[in-house]
């Protein structure tokens, strides 16, 4: 008999130093009838500690610019809301916050160091993007370049006049005449001074 009453009474200690709440009933809810499990209160606590988190310490969490604070560093930025990500997409950069995203606006500081004004409604990433050593990689071989779809850049003084304007002559010279001629594309036109190689925009 007393071996039986030594039972129950290490199994009602070892039930209150698991589940404190349970065993306990001046902590439990009125309203439940039932005890609860080891799973339910397993999944209890795990979902307080996800309440608990702040949401802006998740990185890799997309969400619009409206629910961040300030200095959060973010990337894959809409300008417009619903449209994509179109901002700070490339190797390892990132953007930031400046101020408090209270009014329409929010001011973010591109990788530039350019600062821009987007809507609160657009969406973005937290974090920065993964690769920040795409830049500093060295091509081993001409091959190499070949491989990412990149073709040969041959310049135009290298050529005959027939390929392109600054071609022929003798030696390293793109000029025409006595007094020298600009640089101008294969096609002709000039590409300094600011000159228009656009289609003419309708002038009122």
């Amino acid at each position: 008999m007393a071996l039986v009453r030594a039972r129950a009474t290490s199994s009602t200690l070892w039930k209150r130093l698991l589940f404190p709440s349970v065993a306990n009933p001046s902590h439990r809810n009125l309203s439940s009838v039932a005890k609860e499990s080891p799973h339910d209160a397993f999944r209890e606590s795990m979902m307080n500690q996800m309440f608990s988190l702040d949401i802006n310490s998740q990185i890799g969490s997309c969400m619009p610019l409206a629910a961040m604070r300030i200095g959060t560093i973010i990337h894959n930025i809409e300008m417009n809301p619903g449209q994509g990500g179109k901002l700070v997409r490339a190797a390892g950069t990132s953007a930031k916050l400046l101020k408090e995203p209270t009014s329409r606006y929010v001011l973010v500081r591109m990788p530039s160091g350019v600062q821009k004004l987007i809507d609160t409604r657009c969406r973005a990433t937290i974090g920065t993007v993964s690769n920040p050593g795409h830049g500093a990689k060295k091509l081993r071989k001409a091959g190499q370049s070949r491989w990412l779809g990149r073709r040969p850049v041959v310049r135009g003084v290298a050529m005959n006049p027939v390929d392109h304007p600054h071609g022929g002559g003798e030696g390293r010279s793109k000029s025409g005449g006595s007094h020298g001629r600009g640089s101008l594309t294969p096609w002709g036109k000039p590409t300094k001074c600011g000159y228009k190689t656009g289609p003419l925009k309708r002038r009122k």
